[in-house]
């Protein structure tokens, strides 16, 4: 009996917890269905509102308008080279269509930006273009997340293309700089078509490997990869990320990406294999082009010249009696100075060349870092691998060289023996084939685009050398300054054959057959 009641209590109880989560569960049931209504009443009115603003636009300007976000057009870098490209194609095919360029830049007008662009790429646009100037650009800083840096930079992203969207609404919307979650906004609160250019995914299935096998980098701190639950819970927010990239990049009505790399990645996260293409990006090949070939010569002849000088100024015979590399090479090295593109190996590697060349040679040895800066992080960058060859005892070696004009870096380019590039993973690498192009010898990170698309065979032939750590590209660079003059010539002239699918010609006709589809319906 007294069991029985205890189980008739129980079962009391039970109802009674039921019937208060009900009374709990319920309300939250209602207001989240009313929050949900609110909130599609307001996106709807949005949407309209937006909408009625392009009309008006239109209305006034007569015909349809694209708009690209590229946050840091002013800097010097591929994407940047991109930009102007497509903007290029597109004004010449497109004369009754308007262009718009949402830029985070300050402190530059329009015209300044226009003269970089001209200067360090030789691109001159044949029209105007509208700069519409954001002021939050801060928000898709990596510094102001120094924590789920990733998120907070896409998260900035959607508020950044919101000021950009309320600002000037486009017909057509290209990402061009891969800030995926800007596109859901543009599409569906601004009625836009949407197109992207993928340089590199913000998260990849790689990415996800070096968490998970504890190495550490540039994106995965140390006290992460030592610590397992750490690593574990990093993957899960990769994992998360990944699903909501994927969300947002398929979105795009027309997906262009750089290399077969890229194209894996976003195939994997966007599963849109009948809107993505591979468009490689426009290097400026043809100015390089026009430089020729010339044999070096010979290290033999130049030595037998030294000494015989030496011996008409009364010097006599050097000392030890070994022979001593008098003919000058220059390693330069092209790419902006972000973490990613790692001159840390590129100085270090140049360290254990000098040591391998001994007292034979090494003098005449310099290395050469060209690139851009795009902000104060980039250029405290600069400062710490500086400090780096004082620490190694090779600044007096090391050349940096900032924000240089494109007919300096052709100059550089065109005397270099070697063209140095250290990032891993580069999804593309347009320094890699500007190098190729100037008649350098190309060294370059055994992996991504550069060792699928770049540095590949050509007919047959070598066209250049991949490494992968310090000592190999040491030991790659001395067995490049040991070849032959005749062996690094035709090294270089198969390189420079290989090039031709880079050109500017090439990307602009891909560009624009790749967004012919979504041209048409505007221009028509």
């Amino acid at each position: 009996m007294a069991g029985h009641e205890h189980h008739h209590r129980f079962s009391l109880c039970f109802c009674d917890l039921m019937r208060l989560m009900w009374s709990l569960v319920m309300p939250c049931i209602y207001l989240t269905l009313v929050l949900t209504l609110v909130m599609l009443l307001v996106m709807l009115g949005l949407r309209m509102w937006l909408q009625g603003r392009r009309k008006s636009r239109r209305a006034q300007d007569g015909g349809p308008a694209v708009a690209f976000f590229h946050p840091y057009c002013n800097a010097g870098g591929g994407g940047e080279r991109v930009l102007w490209c497509s903007l290029r194609a597109f004004m010449n095919r497109y004369p009754g269509v308007s262009f718009v360029v949402y830029t985070g830049d300050q402190g530059v007008t329009g015209e300044q930006i226009l003269e970089g662009a001209r200067q360090r790429f030789n691109i001159t646009l044949p029209r105007p273009v509208t700069f519409i100037f954001l002021r939050n650009r801060v928000l898709v800083e990596a510094t102001s997340y120094p924590h789920f840096t990733l998120l907070g930079q896409s998260t900035g992203s959607m508020f950044l293309g919101w000021e950009a969207l309320t600002a000037f609404v486009p017909d057509l919307y290209v990402d061009s700089m891969g800030y995926a979650f800007t596109l859901p906004i543009f599409r569906y609160l601004g009625g836009c078509k949407v197109a992207s250019y993928v340089h590199y995914p913000t998260v990849s299935t790689d990415m996800l490997s070096v968490v998970r096998e504890g190495n550490p980098r540039f994106n995965n701190a140390d006290f992460i990869s030592r610590n397992p639950i750490l690593s574990a819970l990093k993957v899960v927010y990769y994992c998360c990320f990944a699903l909501l990239y994927g969300l947002t990049g398929s979105c795009s009505d027309v997906i262009m990406v750089n290399s077969t790399w890229t194209m894996g990645h976003i195939l994997a996260l966007w599963r849109s294999p009948s809107r993505t293409s591979i468009v490689y990006p426009p290097c400026d090949v043809r100015a390089f082009l026009d430089v020729p070939l010339e044999e070096e010569e010979d290290e033999d002849d130049v030595e037998e010249g030294w000494e015989e000088l030496g011996r008409e100024l009364g010097s006599g015979e050097e000392e030890g009696g070994g022979a001593v590399d008098r003919k000058g090479h220059s390693i330069v090295s092209v790419g902006q100075f972000r973490p990613e593109k790692d001159h840390q190996l590129q100085i270090r590697a140049f360290r254990k060349l000098l040591d391998r060349k001994g007292d034979g040679g090494k003098e005449s040895l310099r290395l050469v870092l060209i690139g851009g800066c795009r902000n104060q992080e980039d250029e405290e960058r600069v400062l710490m691998l500086r400090g780096l060859c004082q620490e190694l005892g090779i600044s007096d070696q090391v050349d940096f060289k900032l924000n240089i004009p494109f007919e300096e870096l052709k100059r550089e380019l065109v005397k270099a023996t070697i063209g140095l590039h250290t990032m891993w993973n580069e999804h593309f690498g347009i320094g890699v084939v500007e190098c190729m192009a100037a008649g350098t010898i190309v060294l370059a990170h055994k992996s991504g685009g550069p060792k699928m698309d770049i540095v590949v065979p050509h007919q047959g032939s070598q066209t250049g050398f991949l490494a992968d750590s310090e000592d190999s590209y040491a030991a790659a660079m001395e067995t490049i300054l040991t070849l032959s003059p005749s062996a690094r010539l035709e090294i270089r002239r198969n390189a420079r054959e290989s090039v031709g699918r880079f050109s500017d010609q090439e990307f602009e006709a891909s560009f624009l057959d790749a967004t012919e589809s979504l041209m048409s319906k505007l221009v028509r």
